[in-house]
């Protein structure tokens, strides 16, 4: 029998839905695991996992029955009242993060718009007054989302063109160029660095750890903010909790959301004494934000987490899965110029059209996410099994392998 169903959606995308991202080559209905199916019944095994979002898959039975049983609870009550799931995820967070404080929000372009209010906030306090230190420094091909904030954040033109004037006040620098950050974080005009640890959306481009350490050791001496965003790239995705860790800094101020919530919205940012003060009552704020709902989705994903042990596996597994990649560029030179990436968030770098490959990559079952112009975005859930790894290099070496360069 047939697990096929009308397609109603593709009609409903087709008609009613704006134009910003395109038309959506299938329609997912759902999923288990690592696994998804489309309404043709098709099987997929999915290593985009909604952009880095289903750290621990689809419908696993813990996320479904804590989430299920707080619905069943109490959904929603504002930040007009404290909530104990509320609480509870802040406790953790600042367990995996150190001492500080947790401001909730709803996905990782508001935590970013939070980390540039604490930038404005920080240079306030250390200039004595409002404007006169603002500056905050990007690395170039950064992503930070595309608020009015996150697009100003994010020195690409495809963002940002159509949306001028943006807001002022940001530089672009060389990714793991410390020189020329050196140059730019200026001690009386910047107010903060904000550095995504692996570049996701500019091409899965990591921050070495001696770039890291440089940039922290100017932040310390020139009293400017030290802010990692984390969205894409942290809970677990690179074998540690956050990826910043693999170079041994000390971030001011963190962003968070994607694999928080594990497939609900959800995003945080954490600060650091003595920088935690600077949001006061009226500073900042949002309706949904930390929620007993998105609360106890994000609870749920740290359970799981801790409980089966994936950030472990994931440090372990990603070894003989990156050896495998890697192969890749032998096999196919013409079409592969490097693998790069760090545990489950990995880019294969094309020398050739992108979209074509993810297309013939979807077709073969293998769901994979485009990054850059230039990267097969491979994020698989957290508790992807080996045997789901080498699947997916499977069908990676079947389409690569077989494919005629024009």
């Amino acid at each position: 029998m047939s697990n096929a169903s009308p397609d109603h959606a593709a009609a409903h995308y087709a008609a009613n839905l704006a134009f910003n991202y395109g038309a959506p080559p299938i329609t997912l209905v759902r999923g288990q695991g690592t696994l998804a199916w489309d309404a043709a019944g098709k099987r997929y095994l999915d290593f985009a996992t909604g952009i880095a979002v289903n750290a621990v898959g689809h419908a696993h039975p813990h996320w479904v029955k804590r989430v299920a049983e707080q619905a069943g609870k109490l959904i929603h009550v504002s930040n007009l009242y404290r909530n104990e799931p509320q609480g509870e995820l802040a406790h953790a967070l600042a367990q995996r993060c150190g001492p500080g404080r947790v401001i909730f929000c709803n996905s990782g372009a508001e935590a970013n718009d939070g980390l540039l209010k604490l930038a404005r906030l920080h240079g306030q306090r250390k200039s004595g007054a409002e404007g006169a230190c603002y500056g905050v420094i990007v690395a170039e091909k950064a992503f930070h989302g595309r608020t009015f904030g996150g697009m100003s954040a994010t020195p690409q033109e495809k963002v940002q063109k159509g949306f001028r004037p943006l807001l002022t006040g940001f530089t672009a620098a060389p990714l793991n160029d410390l020189a020329a950050w050196e140059k730019v974080i200026d001690a009386k005009t910047t107010a903060a660095v904000l550095i995504e640890s692996i570049q996701g959306e500019g091409g899965i481009n990591p921050a070495t750890p001696e770039f890291l350490r440089g940039v922290e050791q100017l932040c310390r001496a020139r009293n400017v903010l030290f802010m990692i965003d984390e969205i894409q790239c942290g809970i677990g995705r690179t074998g540690k909790f956050f990826a910043y860790e693999h170079a041994g800094v000390k971030p001011d101020a963190i962003a968070m959301a994607k694999g928080l919530g594990g497939g609900f919205p959800v995003g945080a940012i954490w600060m650091a004494p003595p920088h935690d003060d600077l949001f006061q009552a009226g500073s900042h704020g949002t309706t949904f934000g930390g929620g007993p709902l998105a609360a106890t989705a994000a609870l749920a994903v740290l359970e799981i987490l801790e409980a089966e042990q994936l950030v472990a596996k994931v440090a372990e597994r990603s070894v003989a899965w990156h050896a495998e990649l890697r192969k890749l560029v032998e096999l196919r030179p013409d079409l592969v110029k490097e693998v790069r990436g760090a545990g489950y968030m990995v880019g294969v770098i094309l020398n050739y059209d992108l979209l074509l490959i993810v297309a013939a990559l979807r077709e073969a079952g293998l769901l994979a996410a485009p990054a850059g112009g230039v990267a097969v975005r491979l994020l698989p859930p957290l508790n992807a099994a080996p045997e789901e790894l080498a699947e997916s290099v499977a069908i990676l070496r079947q389409v690569l392998g077989g494919w005629k360069a024009a």
